[in-house]
């Protein structure tokens, strides 16, 4: 786990909140509760429901600790207070696809407000780290599965 601090709308903060406290308080319950359901079935070497649910506990313990450590080093940022002549945290970046011709909208988003159907993707995301700190203007080219997509910032709004 990385000490670096990780940018949140007061939106994202909140929805992960949310989702650690559904898992703390109810997807934990559940788990123990099918945990003692389990052991009641007796010998636990042969118990595959018992093996399962542990497993689960282990996974949703891994998502827990990972969200505490998110939440932990969240700030909360103000987007009417961001600036707009480069890009960062919660801007919305219009950029024209160098090679294919055609322009698309990024909104640059925290954790817990990611939706990569509606072009909200995480500031960490390849495509995110690529357009941070650039300005109108500015080409960037950000590594992707298949190649190199070559990026041309046309115009930078807030989010």
């Amino acid at each position: 786990m990385s000490s670096d601090r990780i940018p949140m709308s007061k939106e994202g903060y909140e929805k992960l909140k949310a989702q650690l406290d559904q898992m703390k308080n109810e997807d934990m319950s559940r788990i123990a509760e099918q945990i003692a359901q389990a052991r009641g079935y007796g010998d636990l070497s042969e118990n595959a429901e018992f093996d399962a649910a542990v497993e689960a506990q282990g996974m949703l313990q891994a998502r827990i600790n990972d969200l505490q450590d998110k939440l932990s080093r969240a700030y909360l940022v103000d987007k009417s207070t961001m600036p707009t002549d480069r890009v960062v945290f919660g801007s919305r970046v219009r950029v024209l696809d160098v090679d294919e011709g055609d322009e698309e909208d990024f909104t640059l988003v925290g954790p817990g407000e990611e939706d990569y159907d509606n072009n909200h993707i995480l500031l960490t995301s390849p495509i995110g780290q690529g357009l941070v700190g650039k300005k109108v203007g500015d080409e960037v080219e950000v590594p992707i599965p298949r190649g190199t997509l070559k990026l041309k910032i046309v115009e930078i709004g807030v989010g």
